[in-house]
């Protein structure tokens, strides 16, 4: 087991089909037409994970547990945590108060059923968590969740709130938030939490980053991605813009080497240890 400190390791279940960059060019009702790719490619990150004596949270769409109620079970017997990322994947921004109620509750009432377990966290799709709908976390008090990681402190196209705080902190609805991770340089956040990056950057490149970050914060550190980063025989969507192709694809068949790596450099658990998140059985901050 690798020394240090004891970082975060989360994978967004979802399939290739669900990501924000595809919204615009296959519709929701279209899903079940499309192959489930999604629950073999989880199965194989669970089985890289008990290779390497890794534990992480699951953030896992209530439409996939739906469908792959064998999966959710597995997460859960083989002790990992199990964690919200909504309904349908639609981005938080996007939505009415009630109608973002309704995909949060749905969710944790569909993973808390398969799993027989209470659903502490949650995240929102492509972090979409800022300033124009901060009573999301109003929302998440009232279904009695503890903790999210919903934001990230950068200038991003698709998302980001680069004048939120970097690290773990208490919101006035007594939500616990846990930004994305990132360095700081010249007074400018950079993202370094995973993602299109990782897999387009060289890992050694990547380490180098993550290094930095453990010289100057004493924070854990939290890792995210998703099941089809592994999947390099997915479906081509041809009819998405250029941009979002290339953030998709790039480096699909050499990011299961470079999370071996990973998993291998540094200490891995779940969101609660890793930021020693109290829970209570009722599910609020204890």
């Amino acid at each position: 087991m690798p020394e240090g400190r004891l970082n975060a390791m989360t994978v967004d279940v979802e399939d290739y089909f669900q990501v924000s960059a595809f919204e615009d060019v296959i519709a929701q009702s279209d899903w079940d037409t499309l192959s489930l790719r999604v629950e073999d490619n989880t199965n194989r990150l669970l089985d890289l994970f008990a290779q390497h004596n890794v534990k992480s949270t699951f953030f896992t769409l209530g439409w996939v547990a739906q469908r792959c109620p064998q999966l959710i079970k597995r997460i859960v017997a083989e002790g990992h945590e199990l964690a919200s990322h909504g309904l349908l994947h639609k981005r938080a921004t996007t939505m009415s108060r009630q109608a973002l109620f309704e995909d949060i509750k749905t969710s944790k009432d569909i993973l808390e059923d398969i799993s027989g377990q209470p659903v502490f966290g949650y995240r929102a799709p492509s972090f979409s968590i800022n300033d124009s709908n901060t009573w999301a976390y109003e929302i998440l008090k009232e279904l009695g969740f503890v903790y999210s990681s919903s934001t990230y402190p950068i200038e991003h196209d698709l998302y980001g709130v680069p004048d939120w705080p970097r690290f773990k902190f208490v919101r006035e609805e007594g939500i616990i938030e846990v930004p994305i991770p990132t360095v700081r340089k010249d007074g400018v956040n950079t993202g370094i939490g995973g993602g299109g990056y990782f897999r387009l950057y060289p890992y050694w490149l990547s380490k180098r980053r993550i290094e930095k970050y453990f010289r100057e914060e004493s924070a854990p550190y939290s890792f995210y991605f998703h099941p089809w980063e592994i999947d390099s025989e997915q479906p081509r969507v041809a009819s998405a813009p250029l941009k979002s192709r290339f953030r998709h694809y790039v480096n699909l068949s050499r990011m299961e080497g470079k999370l071996v790596r990973l998993l291998q450099d540094y200490r891995w658990g779940t969101m609660i240890d890793a930021y020693e998140i109290e829970v209570a059985p009722t599910g609020h901050v204890a």
